[in-house]
């Protein structure tokens, strides 16, 4: 899952950031609304974090622009704006959910789970392929009843590869996916990890690769 945190604190963004990285997510970062638009362009992102009082586009501003694009991510209004009114503007304008400033982080990432999994070319939450059992919200994953240890990286990996099944995802696509934009686009980062999961998975082998197409759980 790609996430996009539009947020002017630096020390809280900063926050936010490491809190979702550590659950695996791809976590890129913006202070600026403008920064923002710019980011939302050449990437995919899943879930835009967004708070309202933003520099250089206003993030109610900003929040109508995104419900406008075509694959639109879903967007969460993290904000200080807590009042009743406020969650309804926020939600007129068209965020697909509100949480208030302080918040509890867990609940933070739950809501942003929930939200990837509204998006309409979601998957339900426990993805099965085959003898593959994911579950992102407890963290498991189970491969013909045996428990796998998957690093961070390696769970975001095969998430996304049991979401697009039956179809391939290319090592381009699984960057986007599952690195931030600070990945280095000529490493074999991608090919390396899939080789870790396809071996923890074990025989019979699940992960096909097609040269020149990409990857996909079977």
């Amino acid at each position: 899952m790609r996430v996009l945190v539009v947020e002017d604190d630096h020390d809280l963004a900063e926050v936010v950031v490491e809190g979702l990285t550590d659950t695996g997510m791809a976590v890129d970062m913006a202070d600026d609304g403008l920064v923002a638009v710019a980011k939302l362009d050449l990437a995919p992102y899943d879930v835009v974090v967004l708070d309202r009082d933003l520099p250089g586009l206003h993030g109610d501003v900003l929040c109508q622009q995104i419900t406008e694009r075509p694959d639109r991510p879903m967007v969460l209004m993290l904000t200080a704006a807590s009042a009743p009114g406020d969650r309804v503007s926020g939600l007129t304008l068209g965020a697909d959910d509100y949480l208030a400033k302080p918040f509890h982080f867990p609940e933070l990432i739950l809501r942003i789970q929930a939200l990837a999994r509204r998006r309409p070319d979601a998957r339900p939450r426990i993805l099965r392929v085959g003898g593959i059992e994911l579950d992102p919200v407890r963290r498991t994953v189970f491969r013909d009843g045996r428990r796998l240890a998957l690093s961070v990286k390696e769970f975001a990996l095969l998430a996304e590869l049991l979401q697009a099944s039956p179809g391939f995802l290319s090592a381009e696509t699984l960057l986007e996916k599952v690195w931030d934009e600070n990945a280095d686009q000529f490493t074999n980062t991608v090919a390396v990890t899939v080789g870790r999961v396809r071996r923890k998975l074990g025989d019979p082998p699940a992960i096909t690769t097609l040269p020149g197409v990409g990857y996909r759980v079977t």
